[in-house]
C-alpha cells in the first residue's frame, strides 16, 4: 500500500511538471534579421573598444619603457661619474704614493750615505788608534830598556 501512496505522488508532480512549461510567441524572420543586426553592430563596437584598449595600453607600455629607459641610462651615466670619481681619488692616491716612495728613497739613501761616512771615519780613527797604541807600546818598551840601561849604569842611591 505504501507502494502504490508513493506511486500516486510520483504521478502528480510529474503532471504538475508538464502543465508548467509555457509556449513561446512566434518570432518572424524580419524580427530575427533585426535583432542579429543589433548583434553585429554591438560586436563591432565591442571590437572598436578592444581595438581602442589595446591601443591605449600599448602606448602605456611604450611609454613605461622610455621612461624605464631613460632612468637605466641616467643610472648607468650616474655609476659611470662615480666610477670616474673614485679612478680620479685612486690616481691622486699613486701620485701620492710614488712621491712618497721617491721621498722614502730618498730619505733611506741620505741615511746610507751618512751610515757609510760615519763607518769610514771610525775605522780610519780605530785604524789610527791601533797605530798609536803599538807605537805607544814600543815606546814603553823602549822606555822600559832605558830605564833598566840607566838602573844599571847609575850607581845605588845610598852610596854617594
Amino acid at each position: 500500500m505504501k507502494i502504490f501512496i508513493a506511486a500516486l505522488f510520483l504521478g502528480a508532480l510529474s503532471v504538475a511538471q508538464a502543465f508548467a512549461v509555457e509556449t513561446a510567441p512566434r518570432i518572424s524572420d524580419r524580427e530575427i534579421i533585426e535583432k542579429l543586426s543589433k548583434l553585429e553592430t554591438g560586436q563591432a563596437g565591442l571590437k572598436q573598444q578592444i581595438n581602442d584598449q589595446k591601443i591605449s595600453l600599448q602606448q602605456q607600455i611604450n611609454d613605461q619603457k622610455i621612461s624605464l629607459q631613460q632612468q637605466i641610462n641616467d643610472l648607468k651615466d650616474s655609476t659611470n661619474r662615480r666610477f670616474d670619481d673614485m679612478n680620479r681619488r685612486f690616481d691622486d692616491m699613486n701620485k701620492r704614493f710614488d712621491t712618497l716612495q721617491w721621498m722614502l728613497g730618498l730619505f733611506i739613501t741620505i741615511a746610507l750615505f751618512l751610515l757609510g761616512i760615519f763607518g769610514r771615519m771610525l775605522w780610519n780613527q780605530q785604524k789610527e788608534m791601533s797605530g798609536l797604541k803599538a807605537s805607544v807600546e814600543t815606546q814603553k818598551d823602549e822606555l822600559a830598556f832605558i830605564k833598566g840601561l840607566i838602573d844599571k849604569l847609575l850607581p845605588p842611591k845610598g852610596v854617594l
